[in-house]
């Protein structure tokens, strides 16, 4: 066949492939509305699915490249910021948008709608705060941690570890993602199906009329480019995480106390107690004996760990509460000749980890680089997280879920203010704070979700006439033209 021929034939393919996909989505479109319809308001629910693409496509580019990819380069650090900047929109828009459904009480007639709505927009958080927490920096590693202890307060930490990157990846890369696509789908085909809800009072006047899809795509490339401006501007924060061997190398004393706690297991971790405890490993092995049987490998001498064991009971105490006692004192790091076993034991540990060996040790015993469990928990026991972070303007451990930084309030975490209130004020001082904010919050978003089916509670928005906030001389026409009259 002549190439003109094929050209025209692949021209011609292209179109028919074209215009197929084009009455595809056509058929997906809701053709007539109630007049206030083509109102910002009820172009929520397209504007969502726009930000889901921006977020899935961003998603993808960074899952193939890295974390050091997006950590570093420069077209890395603007995907990252386009991605944070998406997630920051989604979340204002699916407030705004339960807001309109909530004042102008569309669930009357739509109450499977609402809770399908209500469980995407829990998912939603959800999916932020696994988002934040597999980062990279020191934000993640602090925010991790906090969640942690939620997770553990609502004996759900067996399951859900945040500080284990690898599941988290899973959580936030597939398994929510992939929920939310399915809800989205259910919820657009039931919206779709029963058409854009119409005003349950006489008193608001509308026409049915065609829709604009046009003003509706516009908004959709105005959205998209209010994120891409934002995230040119306005870069995701990085602080640098906090390793191992930074410790080691900025205050050997405290590395070498927190390697002796782990041993004695005294450390935080050994005697970690939330409603359950998932750190059920022994320190002692995780964080001395094996790195230290490797440690020798390298370096053939003393077992010391099994000089120190052979000793009764008292003496062990002693040798515990004289190396405390020394290291804490800024002792000087002595791999041998000393009449305390531990000291040249702990000490060729501290070097270990200066030199970066350390770190990689702790990885191996894990399983997988992605699991941080041990050296979080290693992190948080060294007491180093709460010291940068109160140079950071952290006073707190539950503000972390907010505030990443001096100056700094990560987007969309501003949703877990009210529950981080709940958590420093009222439940301050109460020993299981987590596992009772835990339980105040979950229960909230199961009366959320059934929010349509409580009496005179679900009267509250047509008592307050919330509806006029969405139903007004600038949204409906009719209105207007009334108030010209």
């Amino acid at each position: 066949m002549p190439k003109p021929k094929l050209q025209a034939q692949a021209k011609s393919e292209l179109a028919e492939v074209v215009s197929d996909v084009n009455s595809f989505v056509k058929s997906l479109y809701i053709v007539k509305v109630p007049s206030y319809g083509n109102s910002f308001f009820y172009a929520l629910g397209f504007l969502l699915l726009t930000d889901f693409v921006v977020l899935a496509l961003t998603g993808v580019i960074m899952v193939l490249f890295g974390p050091f990819w997006w950590e570093t380069s420069l077209i890395g650090v603007f995907v990252r910021s386009v991605h944070m900047w998406a997630a920051e929109a989604f979340l204002l828009l699916i407030v705004l948008h339960v807001l309109t459904v909530f004042s102008t009480s569309a669930y009357r007639n739509k109450k499977v709608i609402w809770m399908i709505g209500a469980t995407m927009f829990f998912l939603v958080l959800l999916q932020v705060a696994f988002g934040f927490g597999i980062r990279g920096d020191f934000i993640s590693q602090w925010n991790d941690l906090s969640a942690a202890d939620l997770w553990n307060g609502l004996y759900l930490g067996h399951w859900i570890n945040p500080i284990n990157w690898g599941a988290v990846y899973g959580w936030h890369i597939a398994i929510v993602p992939l929920t939310l696509v399915v809800l989205m789908g259910v919820h657009f085909l039931m919206v779709k199906k029963k058409g854009i809800s119409r005003p349950y009072r006489s008193d608001i006047p509308y026409t049915m009329i065609y829709a604009d899809h046009k003003k509706l795509y516009m908004r959709a490339i105005v959205l998209v480019a209010l994120i891409l401006i934002f995230a040119f501007v306005f870069r995701s924060p990085y602080v640098a995480p906090v390793t191992i061997k930074s410790v080691a190398q900025s205050n050997q004393s405290i590395m070498a106390t927190t390697l002796l706690n782990e041993f004695n297991y005294s450390s935080g971790t050994a005697t970690y107690m939330d409603s359950i405890d998932p750190y059920t490993y022994s320190t002692r092995d995780v964080y001395v004996t094996v790195p230290y049987s490797q440690y020798l490998q390298s370096h053939p001498g003393t077992d010391y760990e099994s000089v120190f064991l052979s000793g009764n009971d008292s003496t062990q105490s002693k040798d515990i509460a004289a190396a405390l006692q020394y290291f804490g004192n800024n002792g000087t790091l002595e791999t041998s000749n000393s009449s305390n076993p531990l000291v040249p034991m702990i000490s060729s540990l501290v070097l270990m980890a200066q030199s970066g060996l350390y770190d990689g040790a702790i990885n191996g015993e894990a399983g997988s680089y992605l699991d941080t469990t041990y050296q979080l928990r290693f992190l948080s026991d060294s007491g180093m997280m709460d010291t940068i972070a109160t140079k950071d303007g952290l006073q707190a451990q539950q503000w972390g879920v907010v505030k990443g930084t001096t100056g700094w309030w990560p987007p969309g975490l501003w949703l877990a203010a009210p529950y981080n209130w709940l958590e420093i004020g009222p439940l301050g001082n109460d020993p299981h704070v987590d596992r009772d904010g835990g339980i105040i919050a979950g229960v909230s978003f199961i009366l959320f979700i059934f929010f349509p089916f409580i009496p005179i509670a679900n009267e509250i928005p047509d008592k307050l006439r919330l509806y006029k906030l969405v139903w007004n001389r600038f949204t409906i026409p009719e209105l207007k033209r009334k108030r010209k009259r």
